[in-house]
């Protein structure tokens, strides 16, 4: 019989995996691989992960690991784009490629305009260029050749088509929004980083990326797991899993069927879950699976023009959303709190201003 989970484990099982009930002393390369990537559709995301995470995070860590080729940025599952350990993301970005070619990064194009002869005009300007392009000379050819296409359209057929990584200009940090104006390089990923071939392939690629994402999110349900790889097939895969004795299958909160790697910790449900400020696009906010961590009586999220807010965590629940402005966190409550725990979400937003200074 499988095992029931309550909405306690299984939050805190979430939180714990996620290096969000207690900071860790790690390096950031394995917070990383842990988070399966970070989101980076902001700019200060992925430091503003790791400060989360990490204790005594130092950005300069994030950037030396990007000056190094050992961590890229660019497209991979779903369409959007990640920091990722480097030899990870090219076996990933294949595996997930009919994903990727089909999300809405795939832009469509006016009739008679061939994408393939838009992958090959950008794979030839970027071969051959181990440093990259700056994004001007790419954005210049391409809008050259198709002026009647905008180049943001362009961009996402190239991004979308073929291996690229982004290359930020010298100096400028993955936070450095006064920098925000400078759009990044862009390199062809084995020129980046070294011809080789992806370290698995094929069914075993997508098992793989089950297995990575059950060690940092699970217990999940399929649908969880279907929507974060963005691949067919997932859940007939996670059944041949259980059968083979590999993934356990237990029983959520509300009756869902959940899959996870067998012999994997479930949390207490009482361990403490201090606030913690998660940067726009954090993956435990997305997903099937977001009511572990989402209530639906909170108010409506922080909706205003620009770009998205992060997320405030009370207790291990949604609580708010935060912005950066001028300099200070500004903060929206979707939930009632009380004066102790809006006392101690302003010490960790003065925290996270701080922080956001250096």
């Amino acid at each position: 019989m499988s095992a029931r989970l309550t909405a306690g484990q299984w939050n805190r099982t979430l939180l714990q995996r996620q290096h969000l009930l207690e900071r860790v002393d790690e390096d950031a390369i394995e917070v990383i691989d842990r988070c399966v990537g970070l989101p980076a559709g902001d700019s200060g995301s992925p430091v503003q992960a790791l400060f989360a995470r990490i204790d005594g995070f130092d950005p300069d860590e994030l950037d030396s690991l990007l000056t190094a080729r050992e961590v890229v940025e660019m497209v991979l599952h779903r369409g959007a784009v990640f920091v990722m350990d480097g030899l990870d993301a090219r076996w990933i970005r294949q595996a997930v490629q009919p994903a990727v070619t089909a999300s809405r990064r795939a832009a469509s194009l006016p009739p008679g305009v061939d994408r393939a002869q838009i992958l090959a005009v950008a794979t030839g300007l970027l071969t051959g260029h181990r440093a990259g392009v700056p994004g001007a000379v790419v954005r210049a050819e391409l809008s050259r050749t198709w002026p009647q296409i905008p180049v943001r359209t362009l961009l996402e057929v190239v991004e979308t088509g073929s291996p690229l990584v982004r290359i930020r200009p010298p100096g400028q940090r993955p936070d450095d929004r006064q920098a925000g104006d400078q759009q990044p390089g862009y390199g062809l990923l084995d020129e980046w980083i070294g011809a080789g071939e992806p370290a698995v392939t094929g069914a075993e690629a997508h098992r793989d990326l089950i297995r990575m994402y059950l060690r940092g999110f699970g217990p999940s349900s399929a649908a969880a797991v279907t929507r974060w790889c963005g691949l067919a097939g997932t859940a007939r895969l996670l059944e041949a899993m259980e059968a083979e004795w590999e993934l356990a299958r237990l029983v959520g909160p509300d009756g869902q069927e959940l899959y996870d790697l067998d012999g994997l910790p479930i949390a207490d449900a009482e361990l403490a879950a201090p606030v913690r400020f998660l940067a726009p696009g954090d993956e435990i906010f997305s997903g099937a699976d977001r009511g572990r961590v989402r209530d639906r009586q909170g108010r409506r999220a922080d909706c205003a023009a620009g770009p998205a807010p992060g997320g405030v965590l009370v207790d291990g629940r949604l609580a708010g959303t935060w912005r950066l402005r001028d300099g200070a966190v500004d903060l929206t409550e979707t939930v009632d709190l009380q004066p102790r725990e809006r006392a101690e979400v302003e010490r960790e937003a003065a925290r996270l201003a701080d922080f956001c200074a250096r």
